[in-house]
């Protein structure tokens, strides 16, 4: 996990500006039909914090957080409001958010740590509390380049959720919105606590 976040530190302004304009409406639409209005949503791995804005737009309380230094920066000038620099181990909320959203940030987690940041997230959620996550379609744990990623298929994703207490409410599969990676497949997963 290390090299993935020093990754982000030392990359954090290209990243977070090649990911501003991706459009993630198909996605925050699946998340936010479930969500009650005006709730609280925790962006758990906010990274550019283009969502959070988007949710608060939308009139949402927004709480979010990296574990990138450097990408906390970028998304507290963007958001306009503090961004947390923690750890999903460092999740200790206990009945505090209407929805988590992980979008991209799950899929850096190690698949044997899987279940322990799960239970974290469950426990931070409220009564039916809603869970977005998306991983890229594949099977294994993988090094790309410096970062880690744990690829999931639509079965096992959908397992991953059923296993941690979750009811699986929607699954998508998606290709990557960002320009010239269409061919990269997404799996995404809507669960309620």
């Amino acid at each position: 996990m290390n090299s993935t976040i020093n990754y982000y530190n030392n990359n954090a302004k290209e990243f977070c500006k090649g990911t501003l304009q991706a459009d993630m409406s198909r996605c925050r639409n699946m998340f936010l039909k479930y969500m009650v209005p005006n709730g609280h949503i925790l962006d758990a791995g906010c990274g550019s914090g283009r969502d959070s804005k988007e949710f608060k737009e939308l009139g949402y309380e927004v709480t979010a957080f990296d574990a990138s230094e450097e990408i906390c920066r970028f998304a507290a000038e963007y958001l306009g409001q503090e961004v947390q620099c923690r750890r999903f181990e460092d999740v200790i909320e206990e009945n505090c958010y209407d929805g988590i959203w992980a979008s991209a940030s799950l899929l850096h987690v190690a698949k044997k740590d899987l279940p322990e940041v799960l239970a974290r997230l469950k426990r931070a959620l409220k009564e039916d509390g809603i869970l977005y996550a998306s991983f890229k379609y594949g099977e294994n744990e993988k090094m790309r380049g410096e970062r880690s990623f744990s690829d999931f298929t639509e079965e096992q994703a959908k397992q991953l959720f059923f296993e941690n207490g979750f009811e699986v409410l929607e699954f998508a599969l998606t290709g990557d919105v960002r320009e010239g990676r269409a061919d990269e497949m997404w799996c995404n997963v809507v669960g309620r606590k």
